[in-house]
C-alpha cells in the first residue's frame, strides 16, 4: 500500500504540468482584446471565473474530504479539459464566459484537493515532515511547465492566437488518465458527517474559533490574490513596452523558470529567516513589487518583475506550508478551500476595479495602487499573525 501511494507523487507532478503547462498564458489577454475585449472586459471575465471558483471552493474542498480527493481530481480534470474544447470555437465575451464558468468550476474541484492528497500521502508514509520540500518540488514543476509553455504558446501564436488554445486541450487531457491512477491515502478512513451545517462549522472554525489558523489563512489569500493579479497586468504591461509576441513570451517563460529555480529553495529560506521573518519579507517584496513596476514603466520595471517572481516562489511553498502544519487530514481539503474561496472573493472585487482604473487612468498609477492595496492587507495579516501566535 505505501508503495502505491508513494507512486501519488508522480502522478500529482503529471496533474500540475497539466494544469500549468498553459499554452495560452503569453498570448490570452492579446487573444481577449483581438476579440475586442477592454481591460475592464477582461478582468471582469476573470472576476467572473473567481466567483465560479467561489461558488463551489468550499463545498468542493469539503467533498474532497467525504467523496475522496480522488474523485474530485478525476471531476476537475476532466472539465478542466472541457473549457479549454470550449475555447477552441468560441470568439466574444459570451463565449469566453461558457468556457470560464466551466474551468473554474473543474478549477475548484483541483484546488485544495491537490494539496491535500500530497500532505496526506506524505503523511501515510510517516514523511510529513517533508511536504514543504516537496510542495515546493511540486510547484516548481508546475513553474518550469508553464517556463516551457511561453516559448511553445508564443511560437503557435505566431499561426494564430487562437492555436494555443486548441493544442491546450490536448494538454489539459494528460491530467484524466493521471488523476484515475492515483490512491486515496485516506480510502479506508472514517469519512466525515455530510451536510451543508458541517461545512460552516468547518468555515466557522478556521475563519472564527482558531485565530491562529485564520490569519494564516488570510495572509496566505492576500498573497495569493497578490500574485494573481499582477499576472494578468504583465502582457499589457509588456505591450505597452513596445513588445513582440514572440518577446512576450520569452519574458514569460523566465519569470516562470524565476519562480520554479526559487521555489526549490523556499524551505531553506524559510528555515534561515523563521516565519515571522519569512512572511515579513514577503508581504514587503510583493508590495514593493507593484509599487516599483508601476513608478518604472521600463525595462527597469521589468528586472522588478523578475524580483516579484522571486518572492512568488518563495511565498507560495511556506505560506501553504504553514497552514498544513495547524490543519487535521479531516478538513485538510476544505481549509485550502477557504484560502482558496478567499483568494477569489478578493480578486473578484479588486480585478475588475483595477481593470477599470486603467482603461480611465493609466496601467502604471493602477500597479502602484495595488501595492498600496496589498501593503496595507498583507501588514494587517502578518501584525495580527505574529501576535496570535505569540
Amino acid at each position: 500500500m505505501t508503495r502505491s501511494i508513494s507512486g501519488n507523487i508522480s502522478k500529482l507532478y503529471l496533474i500540475k504540468i497539466a494544469k500549468w503547462f498553459m499554452l495560452t498564458m503569453p498570448i490570452i489577454v492579446l487573444f481577449y482584446q483581438e476579440n475586442g475585449l477592454s481591460m475592464q472586459d477582461v478582468l471582469t471575465l476573470k472576476g467572473i471565473y473567481s466567483v465560479a471558483v467561489v461558488a463551489l471552493e468550499i463545498p468542493s474542498g469539503y467533498i474532497a474530504d467525504v467523496w475522496g480527493r480522488k474523485k474530485s481530481l478525476i471531476l476537475g480534470s476532466i472539465l478542466g479539459c472541457l473549457g479549454f474544447v470550449v475555447y477552441s470555437f468560441s470568439s466574444g465575451f459570451s463565449g469566453f464566459l461558457i468556457a470560464e464558468l466551466i474551468l473554474g468550476i473543474g478549477s475548484s474541484f483541483i484546488s485544495g484537493s491537490d494539496s491535500a492528497m500530497l500532505y496526506d500521502s506524505l503523511l501515510k508514509m510517516g514523511k510529513e515532515k517533508e511536504y514543504l520540500k516537496q510542495e515546493s518540488r511540486v510547484m516548481s514543476v508546475g513553474n518550469f511547465a508553464e517556463a516551457l509553455a511561453g516559448i511553445a504558446g508564443g511560437s503557435l501564436a505566431l499561426i494564430s492566437l487562437r492555436t494555443p488554445f486548441i493544442f491546450q486541450s490536448f494538454i489539459a487531457f494528460i491530467a484524466i488518465p493521471a488523476s484515475i491512477l492515483l490512491v486515496d491515502p485516506n480510502q479506508n478512513s472514517i469519512k466525515l458527517k455530510v451536510g451543508f451545517n458541517h461545512i460552516l462549522s468547518i468555515v466557522k472554525f478556521s475563519l472564527w474559533d482558531n485565530a491562529k489558523l485564520r490569519w494564516n489563512i488570510v495572509l496566505s489569500s492576500v498573497i495569493g490574490c497578490a500574485t494573481l493579479t499582477l499576472a494578468w497586468f504583465i502582457q499589457p504591461y509588456l505591450r505597452d513596452l513596445d513588445m513582440e509576441v514572440s518577446t512576450i513570451g520569452v519574458i514569460w517563460t523566465l519569470l516562470n523558470l524565476t519562480v520554479g529555480i526559487t521555489a526549490l529553495s523556499a524551505h531553506k529560506v524559510e528555515g534561515f529567516f523563521g516565519k515571522k521573518g519569512t512572511s515579513i519579507f514577503i508581504v514587503i517584496g510583493v508590495s514593493a513589487g507593484f509599487i516599483l513596476t508601476g513608478w518604472f514603466n521600463s525595462l527597469i520595471g521589468v528586472g522588478v518583475l523578475f524580483f516579484f517572481y522571486f518572492v512568488r516562489g518563495i511565498a507560495t511553498p511556506v505560506l501553504k506550508n504553514y497552514i498544513n502544519q495547524i490543519t487535521e487530514s479531516e478538513m485538510r481539503a476544505t481549509v485550502l478551500s477557504v484560502r482558496n474561496f478567499i483568494i477569489r472573493i478578493c480578486f473578484a472585487i479588486i480585478g475588475p476595479f483595477l481593470g477599470w482604473y486603467t482603461d480611465h487612468f493609466n496601467l502604471s498609477s493602477a500597479l502602484m495602487l495595488a501595492g498600496g492595496i496589498f501593503f496595507v492587507l498583507g501588514g494587517i495579516s502578518v501584525f495580527f499573525m505574529i501576535k496570535v501566535e505569540k
